[in-house]
C-alpha cells in the first residue's frame, strides 16, 4: 500500500498520515497558554469583533493628535484605539 499524501507544511513537509499522529498526540497533551499567545490566525489585521468594521479618516489637528499618540503610549493601546474610546464616550454622553 502506497503512503498517502494530504499537502505539505509550509516548510515543504509532505503531510502523511504519520505526521498528523504527530501533530494529534501533541495536541493532545496539551499547549501552555504561552505557546498559543500571539499567533496570528492569518493574513490582516486582527479582528475587532464579530462584524466587519469600517475604515473612516479624521483630520487632526498637530497638538492634538500629539496627545492622542502619547495617551495611547501611556495605555498600551493604538492610536486608533483612543479614537475608539473617545468617540464612544462623546455618543454616550450626548
Amino acid at each position: 500500500m502506497s503512503k498517502r499524501i494530504y499537502g505539505q507544511t509550509e516548510s515543504g513537509r509532505p503531510i502523511d498520515d504519520e505526521l498528523i499522529d504527530q501533530l494529534a498526540d501533541e495536541a493532545e497533551r496539551g499547549y501552555s497558554a504561552s505557546q498559543l499567545r500571539g499567533k496570528r490566525r492569518g493574513r490582516g489585521r486582527p479582528p475587532l469583533g464579530e462584524r466587519a468594521k469600517s475604515v473612516e479618516s479624521v483630520r487632526l489637528d498637530p497638538d492634538l493628535r500629539e496627545e492622542t499618540i502619547e495617551r495611547a503610549s501611556e495605555e498600551g493601546v493604538s492610536v486608533s484605539e483612543i479614537v475608539r474610546r473617545a468617540l464612544r464616550e462623546y455618543l454616550r454622553s450626548a
